[in-house]
């Protein structure tokens, strides 16, 4: 396993592993795997050099901080492991934000928080209280560093202003070969200074594992609900899913972990995707030692910006007909 080359109390694994899923209905993994199969996949994470797991207070109201808490506990504490949750920022005075980083600490079992987020932006209440809420938790030890996620170059940087440029480590955002967005201005910039861009979704709910196509898509949980999977999206997409079958097969690799590795390609860039099962962690950790040559990056690259998907308004139609 490779990590940043940053400087952290703890290493920051380029694969972690996101608990959105543990406790959650929207994925339809079950009790039982939250009972039992999200505990074999922190432990196996674990073993392969995964350092980063990420949660959040909202994912299952809560119940993926004690799914994970009591996960690491179990297979060995988390002195070595970088454990990150987020405050869903309702109302993101100072006092709200130390109270609900109290109350994460105390579901996750920790003494401290190695990575606390602000899980959106607030359109209306300033990053200023929210950050003077953060600095408490730091000052008395509830949380170590600071993380923002969603947000925008400009808020991130404003952000960290608000904290008298102390630093805001990371920003949690999509970015996958089909969300390219943060290439643009924010990873430049984080390459920069020195800060982490966390990419959630990295396989973009699955559309770049090669399982799906236009006549083969998933059919219920909250993958249902992506225009992504949409048959002309599907269709559009194939050139560049078949793309990732090739250099998965000179690599004898699976597309998904090409995707990843198309992503951890880039300095500064810790992707956190999901995993239903302790083979699927291995292959995500696996990924991690894939190095593709500049040649299959970019040309990777240049096909998914010729990928030109129906989303927001346009494909609210294509939605209702995919649900009847």
């Amino acid at each position: 396993m490779r990590h940043l080359d940053i400087a952290t109390a703890k290493p920051y694994s380029v694969i972690g592993l996101g608990t959105w899923q543990f406790g959650s209905r929207e994925w339809g993994y079950g009790t039982d795997y939250a009972d039992g199969e999200a505990a074999k996949i922190v432990a196996r994470a674990r073993e392969l050099g995964i350092t980063v797991f990420d949660t959040a207070e909202v994912y299952g109201f809560g119940r993926s901080e004690r799914i994970l808490g009591q996960a690491l506990a179990d297979s060995g504490g988390t002195d070595d492991v970088v454990v990150a949750s987020k405050v869903f920022p309702v109302m993101p005075t100072a006092a709200i934000v130390q109270q609900r980083g109290v109350a994460s600490a105390q579901r996750l079992g920790v003494q401290q928080i190695d990575l606390y987020q602000v899980h959106q932006p607030n359109p209306v209440v300033g990053d200023a209280t929210t950050m003077r809420g953060m600095q408490a938790l730091r000052d008395v030890g509830v949380i170590d560093e600071v993380g923002v996620s969603n947000y925008s170059l400009k808020r991130w940087q404003r952000a960290e202003g608000a904290r008298g440029g102390q630093r805001i480590l990371s920003n949690q955002v999509q970015f996958s070969l089909v969300s390219r967005d943060p290439m643009a201005e924010m990873l430049p910039w984080a390459q920069r200074t020195g800060h982490i861009v966390m990419a959630y979704s990295p396989l973009a709910q699955g559309l770049l594992s090669g399982r799906y196509g236009a006549d083969h898509r998933p059919t219920g949980g909250i993958r249902a609900t992506n225009a992504m999977f949409l048959p002309e999206n599907m269709t559009a997409a194939a050139p560049l899913l078949d793309l990732l079958r090739d250099v998965a097969s000179a690599h004898d690799a699976t597309p998904a972990q090409i995707a990843l590795a198309w992503l951890v390609y880039f300095p500064n860039v810790v992707a956190i995707p999901g995993a239903s099962s302790v083979a699927q962690v291995e292959r995500n950790a696996a990924a991690a030692d894939i190095v593709l040559t500049g040649s299959e990056h970019g040309a990777l690259t240049a096909a998914a910006e010729a990928f030109h998907p129906t989303t927001g308004l346009s494909a609210l139609p294509g939605l209702v007909r995919a649900r009847r």
